[in-house]
């Protein structure tokens, strides 16, 4: 039997969404595995400066501590993409099919929820930052909302990576916690 062209197309579209949010996730994903990298080589030229060369450091501190949790932040929806996050799968292995789906739904809506109201606080406090000039009060001042902005874009794009998750789940492309039906 074959679909109606409008079918078809809303097919290809679940799919080239899905790919789309795949491919965003998986360049969050080097882009965070480069901010580690990077925060590495800077912790590294900060004890040769400090212990060899005997000077003082002024902003790798700050820029290690930033880079990682804006790698932290970025990497979320990698390690959600490939299913990286603790997961505790008890329950969902002793039921059947249909319940277990239910319970998947009800996490991932749960999840965009909880994460859509961290993501305005982050955003509301980038915000604040971005519009009054907030600098670290460190000898090197960075603008704050630079390294702040990590917190909403992280939290938007785990949730976009929730979502098509949910879609994966709707649309029969993805099982409910990845486990076979029995």
């Amino acid at each position: 039997m074959t679909q109606r062209p409008s079918a078809a197309a809303g097919g290809r579209g679940v799919d080239l969404f899905l790919r789309v949010v795949g491919g965003v996730s998986t360049l969050c994903g080097w882009i965070a595995a480069t901010m580690i990298l990077a925060s590495v080589l800077i912790t590294c030229q900060m004890i040769f400066v400090r212990f060899m060369l005997r000077q003082s450091t002024i902003w790798q501190t700050e820029t290690v501590i930033y880079l990682m949790i804006a790698a932290t932040m970025l990497g979320l929806p990698y390690v959600q993409k490939l299913r990286g996050h603790v997961n505790v799968d008890l329950l969902p292995l002793y039921m059947r099919p249909l319940p277990r789906k239910v319970l998947a739904v009800f996490v991932l809506v749960a999840g965009v929820v909880v994460l859509g109201v961290m993501a305005w606080y982050a955003f509301e406090n980038w915000m604040t930052a971005y519009s009054r000039g907030w600098r670290s009060a460190t000898v090197w001042g960075p603008r704050l909302w630079v390294p702040y902005l990590a917190l909403p874009l992280g939290f938007a794009l785990f949730i976009l990576q929730l979502f098509a998750d949910l879609v994966a789940l709707l649309t029969g492309r993805d099982r409910a916690f990845g486990l076979e039906d029995a």
